[in-house]
């Protein structure tokens, strides 16, 4: 009997959960390298002809040729007014600060109550909803579609890049995904939220080892503050200190350094992608989604989730309505990520962000209770603080170096 006990408690944990998920995935990525191999060792386009299943392969596995790549620059027959210009951009603004706001907060709320709360039908019954990955394939679907959608209907630049390459950074968005929905489970949401906030170090981290970036003095100074911040806020964080029913546990801590380690490779890659390839960021938005449903899918299948999950919508309909709106939220947002980046750049995106997190904090606090003490505010308050300064010192660093290259650029002609 102790050791069907042991047994039972080894499945249900979040470790026996990622180990039978990756080994799931392990049954995409082993066929797919090998037939990569394949192709590449083979040469098989050399000797192919020019069919459907070639451009498959040299679409999968090389990537299209970069000549003639068509423009998608639209001629306009009429310059708009200065004012007219400036309306626009503060009108599209707004529309994007608030439907970043609606759709994020919105979606931090769902999630929290997906997995940390209770269901309850009409007949009685109580039920609570554990599996992560589930969450993550119905979040993803909708984005793939969506995206795949304005692909057909909308012009775009001739896509280059093997298409096998978004299977690296979609395995890291899943993870990360997994994570944070299964973080919920062990931690706050505000401090998930907060941790969040801090992926700043782990960013910086990866950048050294995937694109070998180098920093500027400030960011190592902001990326301390954030440290401190954190731990201030665990340490004053209130249910951390309480021994019985803890919700900040170990178990809380490994998985959100694995949701920021993860989402750090997810920014830094896709963002290598970018200046290697040059597509736009829908078709990113696509590709990555593609690979994401291709890999949950199959393992909630040889798991034989798909059943329970979908019995659990069906028996509980509050929870139906709510993985629904989780999920038009997470379609929306990204929508809205990639749109505010190509129209008012990074910089704008992260303080409306940062400004997110604040609120998603606040708001999770007084829905559903959670105490924080005078020294977490403290902490709260310094990690946001050093934010905005990372944000206003590379503003001003950008600008002191247009300066100087302008200058430079005045006294050569001289």
């Amino acid at each position: 009997m102790a050791e069907d006990s042991v047994l039972s408690n080894l499945t249900e944990s979040w470790v026996a959960s990622l180990l039978l998920n990756l080994l799931c995935y392990s049954t995409v990525f082993i066929p797919g390298y090998f037939l990569i191999q394949y192709f590449k060792k083979s040469k098989y386009v050399d000797r192919a002809g020019s069919g459907t299943l070639t451009w498959v392969v040299t679409s999968c596995v090389y990537g299209q040729p970069h000549d003639h790549l068509p423009t998608t620059d639209i001629p306009s027959s009429k310059a708009p007014s200065a004012e007219r210009t400036f309306t626009a951009k503060c009108v599209q603004l707004v529309a994007c600060f608030l439907g970043l706001q609606v759709s994020y907060l919105t979606w931090g709320v769902l999630q929290e109550k997906i997995m940390t709360k209770e269901y309850h039908n009409s007949e009685g019954s109580i039920g609570h909803f554990k599996d992560s990955q589930f969450l993550v394939f119905i979040n993803r679907i909708l984005a793939f579609l969506l995206s795949a959608g304005y692909l057909l209907v909308s012009r775009q630049p001739r896509h280059t890049a093997p298409i096998y390459k978004y299977s690296y950074s979609s395995f890291s968005n899943i993870m990360s995904s997994w994570c944070q929905y299964e973080a919920l489970k062990y931690v706050t949401f505000p401090t998930q939220v907060l941790a969040k906030a801090s992926k700043i170090i782990p960013t910086m981290i990866m950048g050294k080892i995937v694109r070998s970036k180098k920093y500027e003095y400030y960011e190592y100074v902001t990326a301390v503050l954030i440290s401190i911040g954190m731990t201030l806020f665990l340490l004053g964080s209130t249910e951390a200190k309480s021994t019985s029913g803890s919700t900040t546990t170990l178990s809380g801590v490994i998985i959100l350094v694995g949701y920021m380690s993860f989402d750090a490779f997810t920014s830094n890659w896709q963002g290598e992608l970018f200046s290697q390839h040059k597509m736009s960021s829908v078709q990113m938005m696509c590709g990555v989604n593609f690979f994401s449903c291709l890999l949950t899918s199959t393992s909630l299948m040889q798991q034989s989730s798909f059943g329970p999950s979908l019995a659990f919508m069906f028996t509980y309909p509050a929870f139906f309505w709510d993985a629904l709106i989780l999920s038009v939220c997470s379609a929306t947002g990204q929508l809205f990520i990639y749109y505010t980046i190509s129209v008012f750049g990074p910089v704008v995106f992260i303080i409306i962000m940062t400004i997110r997190q604040g609120l998603a904090i606040l708001l999770s606090c007084l829905i559903y209770g959670h105490p924080v003490t005078v020294m977490g505010v403290i902490g709260i308050l310094l990690v946001f603080t050093a934010i905005f300064l990372r944000v206003y010192c590379s503003q001003r660093l950008k600008q002191i170096q247009t300066r100087r290259a302008a200058a430079g650029g005045d006294s050569s002609k001289v």
